[in-house]
């Protein structure tokens, strides 16, 4: 195994999971600063409980559960619910591939928790089982929200295409 300084492992955590983090933030459509919030405590996380992976994708579950669980308790806050953002229309920083596409626009406009699943099935290529699991969902609800998005989405998109 690879022996890494705290450095190397800082700036692998940040290429590695930055990205995807921010994402998952999107997805729940928490601001730039709370994204980044997370970002860092997660970040922290890793580097002071020197957690051990049995996997690269048993780590990158364990990043992204911990980011939505982050992004959930910043949702239930009374912070949250008692401020209104500064930058109501800016979203957060990591662009989705094809940002200005009317697909990612569609997606962007589903419930955050269809859009989360939309994006560890789609975009991460996580199996739904795997969603289900990181979302702390059962599989048949990750079912039902994938079956609900995929329907909002057709729908949205044909307004789109005769429109």
């Amino acid at each position: 195994m690879t022996e890494w300084t705290q450095p190397d492992q800082a700036e692998r955590f940040v290429r590695t999971y930055a990205d995807p983090i921010l994402r998952v933030c999107a997805a729940w459509s928490l601001s730039r600063a709370d994204a980044q919030d997370i970002c860092q405590d997660i970040f922290l996380t890793l580097l002071v409980e020197q957690r051990s992976f049995d996997s690269p994708g048993h780590e990158r579950a364990f990043v992204l559960r911990c980011a939505i669980n982050a992004c959930k308790d910043i949702l239930k806050s009374s912070r949250f619910r008692r401020t209104a953002p500064l930058e109501e229309a800016e979203r957060v920083a990591a662009p989705v591939p094809g940002e200005e596409h009317p697909v990612w626009q569609a997606v962007e406009g589903l419930p955050p928790q269809e859009r989360v699943l939309v994006y560890l099935f789609y975009v991460e290529g996580y199996s739904l089982e795997e969603a289900a699991r990181l979302c702390g969902c059962t599989y048949a609800a990750a079912r039902q929200r994938l079956s609900r998005a995929r329907k909002r989405l057709r729908t949205e998109l044909e307004v789109y295409d005769h429109g």
